[in-house]
């Protein structure tokens, strides 16, 4: 069995707290490998990972589950949530690391549990089974279920996915507040090449399990790197209004 861990190399990558940093790349470049390892749930074949400058070790005790979860929050690309569960106590999940052993709610659980599902706009869907909701809605309970653990370090792979225009942008305009009130340290894998350029501070562009690039978007997202990391042409333009830089992919000449 091919070795996923084998996709990374020498990769060398810190995100500092009230920093949004996005992991751009073509598909197989090692992005979801890389939040798996940041996570924990894959050891690095080599080198290592820091959770608040302390070694993060895949397999740790139950208590150090505890501790980690309580700083690191991670949404993953597929969201499965179990049968039988609304979507509050799925948000409610989230405060399981802030429990003592009985697991009870307090008032403090119960006041962040329904500001995560405002700020994810569930409200309307609170009650309902999280399992029978599209999978852009199944995508919102899980960012809120991440919020409401209230970490210092959120990961997330692709969390725009099925999610449409709207609560896209809703999205990364929450994760940008949440950032810089919260004082987070947020790492965000995703395709959208012009929402990142809208909302990162820092881009990292990846290709074939490397670092190609980091930096700000003016320094990174130029066609050149662009050209290199997607082996595609892509017009680089300005938007007059704001200021943003925006992408337009190219046809191939004829």
């Amino acid at each position: 069995m091919k070795d996923e861990r084998a996709q990374l190399r020498d990769v060398d990558l810190a995100v500092r707290a009230g920093e949004l940093v996005c992991v751009l790349g073509p598909n197989g470049a090692g992005k979801t490998t890389l939040v798996r390892v940041a996570s924990g749930l894959l050891p690095p074949a080599r080198g290592t990972v820091l959770l608040l400058d302390e070694p993060l070790c895949a397999g740790a005790s139950s208590r150090r589950k505890a501790s980690v979860a309580r700083s690191l929050a991670v949404v993953e690309q597929m969201q499965q949530h179990a049968l039988g569960f609304t979507v509050r106590q799925v948000v409610t999940m989230g405060r399981a690391p802030h429990q003592g052993a009985w697991m009870i709610l307090g008032d403090k659980d119960a006041t962040v549990v329904e500001d995560a599902i405002v700020r994810c706009d569930l409200t309307a869907l609170a009650d309902r089974p999280a399992h029978a909701l599209s999978g852009g809605e199944q995508k919102r309970v899980a960012i809120a279920r991440a919020l409401a653990q209230e970490p210092k370090v959120l990961l997330l792979d692709e969390p725009g996915a099925f999610l449409d225009v709207r609560h896209q942008m809703d999205l990364y305009e929450l994760l940008a507040t949440e950032v810089k009130e919260r004082a987070l340290a947020c790492l965000v894998v995703m395709h959208d090449l012009n929402v990142a350029a809208q909302f990162a501070d820092r881009v990292v562009l990846m290709k074939d399990g490397r670092v190609i690039a980091q930096g700000r978007v003016d320094e990174v997202m130029t066609w050149s790197t662009l050209k290199e990391t997607f082996d595609a042409d892509l017009y680089c333009g300005v938007n007059d209004l704001t200021g943003a830089r925006f992408f337009l992919p190219m046809r191939a000449r004829a």
